[in-house]
């Protein structure tokens, strides 16, 4: 039966995919949403019969061109979550993820809203067997990896995104709002949920919130990690975005996303190709309701300053357990507003 509803949907996808009409210009954007689904990035374990074949760095995705090694259907069964965390993290990052389920990703933190932790994985070329076991008995103990056979890297963070985006549609289109955040960042999930989200309103639909990035130029110099050709990309400037280290969305949003991407070409830049996915839909991104919420870099640790915030970049897992427990054993300490 789920294989047959998971049919239906590709279907439809690839019906629509090129529905949405083109959005108003942001540089040259039509010439990126133009183009029609192909292949997909780099994936070069070519030894491993099981994973897609290879193809060129400067492509376009198949349509559900990867597997799932790990997979977590049920999670969504019981009732709809308020809110699924998905939480972009590499294989071998085992103490981050422990680090996260003690504290920010603890999903007693939303007390009966219902709240739904999930780490987004590939594979890695190189991956031992011990490692992979390992994952798996992870996964057995806590039920919240999510693993496709994609190589886990930098340059394919769009796929992973994706695989989360593609997840959320098939398995939990119910949940009321998604979060994609990374592993070595600090959440306030409880100032998240109860002051950005509100559970108390209605729910917010085609919303979309976090650190706006706007007029962002392509970086042409060839050594820059953040390197973007003009054949990939040839408008002048980026549509505005949100920083990929921590973004909320309404639930809604996750099929529209993943719809949209199956006719524009795959970029390596993450928030920038979902916001394009964006600009397809004419949704826009919108600022949150306050300032220094979404920061993408690290905010020096007060738990005065935390206590108001959503998202600081850079953590390690012992930093990311210290400043938690002393945040929830100060965070009703009266503070100084000069700080």
């Amino acid at each position: 039966m789920e294989l047959n509803h998971s049919m239906t949907k590709q279907n439809m996808w690839r019906e629509e995919a090129t529905s949405p009409s083109p959005p108003r210009s942001e540089g040259n954007l039509s010439s990126v949403l133009e183009v029609s689904p192909q292949q997909g990035p780099t994936n070069s374990l070519k030894s491993n019969a099981s994973l897609s074949e290879e193809v060129g760095a400067e492509s376009i995705p198949k349509v559900e061109p990867y597997n799932y090694i790990i997979n977590e259907e049920d999670k969504c069964q019981e009732r709809n979550p308020f809110l699924v965390l998905l939480i972009t993290t590499e294989p071998q990052n085992i103490q981050a993820r422990d680090a996260i389920r003690q504290t920010w990703g603890n999903e007693g933190m939303a007390g009966g809203l219902g709240f739904v932790r999930l780490f987004l994985l590939g594979m890695t070329e190189g991956l031992t067997s011990q490692l992979q076991r390992s994952i798996e008995a992870e996964s057995q103990q806590y039920h919240d990896i999510i693993q496709q056979n994609y190589i886990d890297s930098y340059y394919n963070l769009s796929i992973k995104t994706l695989m989360g985006m593609r997840w959320i549609t098939t398995y939990c289109s119910g949940a009321s709002y998604v979060m994609k955040t990374d592993s070595d960042m600090f959440v306030n999930t409880e100032y998240l949920i109860q002051k950005l989200l509100n559970p108390s309103l209605p729910q917010k639909r085609k919303y979309f919130t976090g650190y706006l990035l706007r007029g962002e130029r392509p970086h042409r110099n060839k050594d820059s990690k953040w390197y973007m050709s003009p054949e990939m990309y040839p408008g002048n400037l980026y549509p505005t975005f949100c920083s990929g280290t921590g973004y909320v969305f309404s639930g809604d949003l996750a099929e529209l996303i993943y719809r949209a991407s199956l006719s524009i070409r795959m970029l390596h830049l993450e928030d920038v190709y979902v916001a394009l996915c964006l600009a397809k839909l004419r949704i826009e991104s919108v600022p949150p309701p306050g300032k220094s919420l979404f920061n993408a870099k690290r905010v020096p640790y007060s738990s005065c300053k935390y206590r108001n915030l959503i998202t600081s970049h850079g953590f390690l897992p012992t930093e990311i357990i210290k400043y938690w427990h002393d945040l929830q054993s100060n965070k009703h300490n009266a503070c100084d507003n000069t700080e």
